[in-house]
């Protein structure tokens, strides 16, 4: 596996120039993370489709774009990859609205071919979409043996529009995948948040898709306003410190607060919150969210069976850079560490999370989470 990586910014440019590079027609995906103005503004897409002729241009909007140690915002990270042994199989589907996100994600799975399938990284548009249910669709048709891992775009902090692009230009209500295929390719993926909890577990007893309306049978606001105390009067922002915890069986996933109805005194959760589960409210502390993003880095290297990794794609939550501010490197640097001094690392902040909640585990959507999807051919 061979790798190339550039930066484009409105003050420098290109650093490098992508065609100071020497993989041109080797390359098979150049993944693209940015804004989708700025694709626009930098002539990205034209200026990697003649870089890289042969490769899928596959990238998504972002809060925040990773590239090797750094966060930055308002660039376009390219990373350029040249595989030895993978073949990698693009496809795209239209999200027409949430409520048919289980049938877009069903309808993006059917176009892999079973045999062979090794891994599906997925980007979702990260506004219009039940992600948990896009997510289910895929699950309910790829094979149990192929790991998928992905997140959903984001749009910095104004929450308005979000992009995909997969070999075209940016749009919206759609999501887009690549499947690795290969025998010699060994994929790790892990997700881990390292929030705390405070409180005791609850039941949620009235809810619908994302929405929670009671939990013990009280109304779900009230009481997690009571738990936020003097953080309740900055709602909905302050709702990224406390995120909600799922708890279904040996599986646990959090959810991210978007907004608040108090009408209704209800919370509007970035994915699913079914009736039935129990749920505990979480708390974010700077050096727990960094040893989770270390702790998610070693979970990665064990299931690549201690193969050295090559190249890692990271998706993290903006939520947690809204709770590590200045010291987000600082997540990104516990990777490194991990993973090793020589490893790519490529990534973005996100609006949800895709990855299994555990080793072998089933995909699920998370949220105010760190996950990583490492690459190495044998």
């Amino acid at each position: 596996m061979k790798t190339e990586q550039s930066q484009w910014s409105a003050e420098k440019g290109w650093q490098p120039l992508p065609s100071a590079g020497s993989l041109n027609g080797a390359a098979q995906v150049v993944f693209l993370f940015g804004g989708a103005k700025l694709l626009k503004q930098s002539d990205c897409l034209k200026t990697a489709r003649k870089t890289y002729p042969n490769a899928v241009l596959f990238g998504c909007s972002t809060a925040g774009e990773i590239q090797g140690n750094h966060v930055s915002d308002e660039t376009v990270a390219l990373t350029a990859i040249a595989f030895e042994h993978t073949r990698v199989v693009a496809a795209r589907t239209r999200i027409e609205s949430p409520a048919r996100s289980l049938e877009a994600g069903e309808q993006l799975a059917r176009q892999f071919d079973p045999r062979g399938l090794r891994h599906v990284f997925v980007l979702s548009e990260g506004l219009k979409v039940n992600a948990s249910e896009l997510v289910d669709g895929m699950n309910s048709v790829l094979p149990s043996k192929a790991t998928i891992s992905g997140g959903c775009a984001g749009d910095g902090n104004r929450l308005q529009n979000t992009y995909v692009w997969c070999d075209g230009e940016p749009e919206e209500s759609a999501a887009v995948a690549l499947g690795f295929y290969g025998d010699r390719l060994r994929v790790g993926v892990s997700a881990i948040g390292g929030w705390k909890p405070f409180g005791p577990d609850r039941l949620i007893t009235k809810s619908k898709h994302n929405v929670l309306y009671e939990i013990d049978h009280r109304p779900a606001l009230a009481l997690y306003k009571k738990y936020l105390g003097a953080f309740a009067n900055e709602l909905p922002a302050s709702g990224l410190m406390f995120p909600l915890e799922l708890r279904a069986g040996d599986q646990r996933v959090l959810r991210a607060l978007i907004g608040i109805n108090e009408e209704e005194q209800s919370i509007i959760f970035a994915g699913n919150v079914p009736e039935g589960v129990y749920a505990r409210f979480m708390v974010g502390h700077i050096e727990d969210l960094i040893d989770g993003t270390r702790l998610a880095a070693g979970e990665s290297l064990q299931s690549l069976a201690k193969i050295e990794p090559q190249f890692s794609l990271l998706v993290s939550c903006n939520g947690r850079r809204y709770v590590l501010k200045q010291r987000i490197e600082e997540e990104v640097e516990a990777v490194r560490e991990a993973l090793g001094s020589r490893m790519v690392l490529t990534g973005f902040y996100s609006y949800g999370e895709i990855a299994p909640a555990r080793s072998g585990g089933q995909c699920e959507l998370h949220n105010e989470t760190m996950t990583i999807t490492s690459f190495s051919e044998t």
